[in-house]
């Protein structure tokens, strides 16, 4: 099994073929990883765990809630924190509670860097659910937003962290007080750069958009530790599972335009909607629907090269365990105008071993644990559409992992390649994918190959390890799938009485720069009382280079000599 440090200066790997061949440069110019998680930082989280928390009322469940209503709004499906919450509320589901009382190198990425920097306080220190993204502008700058348990007292379940040295360090953005800047947000993360303007917006369920709509908080400060305003996409009381993308290409028909995709539950059950804008974020289009009924938007993605929007979602065909599902395709050419359903594949059976309520689940520990119905990620550059998901193997394996390609902007695709090579029946779930401006292709999930057994909260048996798998060549063909993470991970608990007992998170969002794909994930190496529990780390690949063109190689090897000047 290779080793690669991308702690050097140096050219570690080259191929160069031209006209249609592939420009594989490992790595270029200076470029130092290191671990940016301080052991005090770690040190400091876990050391404010002792005092016991206050018993009060769950702050995202409304006075006088009318729980006969769950399943007529489509609570019961809603993947948020504040759906959640009605359902422990109402009975409907269980509360997290504290559990009973690994690493060797990796091949792919650097090292491992913890996301939350800064004290919690026990229970509230549960963070999973990610999305990354990394400024066009600055390559140095990454950002990392999650789903944050510490706004237990503030409604405020949203954190960001921000790097400024390409993802070496992260420091938690908080206020004077420890709170993130984001009042009255519910999670469900989402991260966008408007390159015309140079702002950073995030997105979350926000209370103040109409009590469940889409909103958040932009800054221009270059810090991003102050500045954020606040701004709503849309008022609305039943949004769910938003995601996003923008066009920051100045060469594409809509560049500046952004877009945010979600579920609406107060329209047939669950429509799939995408807003948009044309004003760099000023203000937002009235929804456009997708779709009359439910199916679960994944993500949106766009290809920067002609502006085309994609939406990948999935027919969950009621849910449960066992259950199939059906990858669907969206796709719009006119800026978010108008979309048409371009593809919907073949039914397969969707990963877990149990069910608890609607959702399938990848454990049975606790009746059920880590809620996943085979969610993934797209990615789409220079026609081709890529999407990764996960599905249930063959007879005990509860999940495997896999990518489909198309190339004919997302019409047809090819046969489903299974991206983890491994013999064993041991769980692979939740994938992520990313694709650079130069049509690399990183894909990222996590993988129980390593182990033989998982205990939910339980510090001392390893249960999983972030692996990759790269392409340089927009998905035509793959390297060998390979550790990601620098540990095996613990199966993280879930302590915080306010949070599902079940959930995990429910996706990651990764992004890639020129130089780099940055991806984060739920991570449980992070012991708390004795007990291991949810956070969020993250970590980096260098790009290469995918050359279809000597106007492409022309490019890659002046960039090549810029950074070595």
């Amino acid at each position: 099994m290779r080793k690669r440090l991308d702690s050097f200066v140096g050219i570690t790997r080259r191929s160069i073929l031209l006209f249609g061949l592939v420009v594989s440069l490992a790595a270029f110019g200076v470029i130092v990883w290191q671990v940016g998680a301080k052991s005090g930082d770690i040190g400091e989280k876990a050391g404010d765990q002792g005092s016991k928390a206050k018993v009060q009322a769950n702050p995202l469940v409304p006075q006088d809630f009318d729980c006969t209503t769950i399943r007529e709004k489509g609570i019961d499906k809603q993947e948020n924190f504040r759906a959640g919450a009605l359902m422990i509320h109402c009975g409907e589901a269980q509360g997290g509670s504290p559990d009973p009382d690994g690493g060797v190198g990796e091949a792919y990425g650097g090292a491992d860097v913890d996301l939350v920097t800064g004290a919690d306080t026990a229970p509230h220190v549960i963070q999973s659910e990610t999305y990354t993204a990394v400024n066009p502008d600055n390559a140095n700058q990454v950002l990392a937003a999650y789903n944050d348990s510490r706004g237990a007292a503030s409604s405020n379940f949203s954190g960001l962290s921000v790097s400024t040295d390409a993802g070496a360090t992260f420091t938690r953005i908080t206020t004077a007080g420890g709170q993130s800047p984001f009042t009255n947000t519910f999670g469900d993360p989402v991260v966008l750069y408007n390159k015309p303007t140079q702002t950073w917006f995030t997105v979350w369920l926000d209370g103040a958009c109409g009590g469940q709509g889409l909103g958040g908080y932009k800054t221009t400060n270059p810090s991003l530790a102050t500045g954020w305003t606040h701004f709503c996409i849309h008022n609305g009381g039943s949004d769910d599972r938003e995601s996003g993308w923008a066009d920051n290409n100045p060469s594409s028909p809509f560049y500046g335009r952004m877009y945010v995709s979600m579920n609406d539950f107060a329209i047939g059950g669950g429509s799939l909607r995408v807003h948009y804008t044309t004003d760099n974020g000023t203000t937002w289009s009235a929804p456009v629907q997708l779709n009359a009924g439910f199916s679960r938007d994944v993500q949106i993605t766009g290809d920067s090269a002609n502006g085309n929007v994609y939406v990948a979602s999935m027919n969950e065909n009621g849910g449960g365990f066992p259950h199939n599902d059906n990858n669907i395709i969206y796709k719009s050419t006119d800026g978010g105008v108008t979309w048409a359903m371009t593809y919907t594949g073949p039914a397969f059976p969707g990963p877990g071993v149990t069910a608890v309520g609607y959702f399938a689940c990848m454990f049975p520990d606790g009746g059920g644990f880590w809620r996943s119905e085979g969610w993934g990620e797209p990615a789409a550059f220079n026609n081709v559409v890529s999407l990764v998901y996960a599905q249930h193997g063959t007879a005990s394996d509860a999940g495997d992992v896999y990518y489909i390609r198309s190339t004919d902007g997302g019409v047809t695709f090819g046969a489903p390649l299974k991206l983890n090579t491994d013999s064993t029946t041991r769980p692979q779930w939740q994938p992520n994918i990313s694709v650079s401006p130069t049509g690399t292709l990183l894909a990222t999930w996590y993988d129980a190959r390593e182990s033989t057994n998982c205990v939910k909260g339980d510090a001392n048996t390893p249960c999983y390890r972030m692996w990759s798998r790269k392409s340089n060549d927009n998905g035509a063909t793959w390297q060998a799938d390979d550790q990601f993470g620098d540990v095996v991970s613990p199966l993280p608990g879930q302590s915080d009485s306010n949070i599902q007992a079940t959930y995990a998170g429910d996706y990651d969002y990764a992004s890639a720069g020129l130089t780099r794909h940055a991806t984060s994930w739920t991570d449980g190496r992070v012991s708390i009382g004795g007990a291991s529990q949810q956070d969020t780390f993250t970590d980096r690949e260098l790009v290469g280079f995918a050359v279809t063109s000597t106007v492409r190689l022309a490019t890659a090897l002046s960039l090549r000599s810029q950074r070595r000047s």
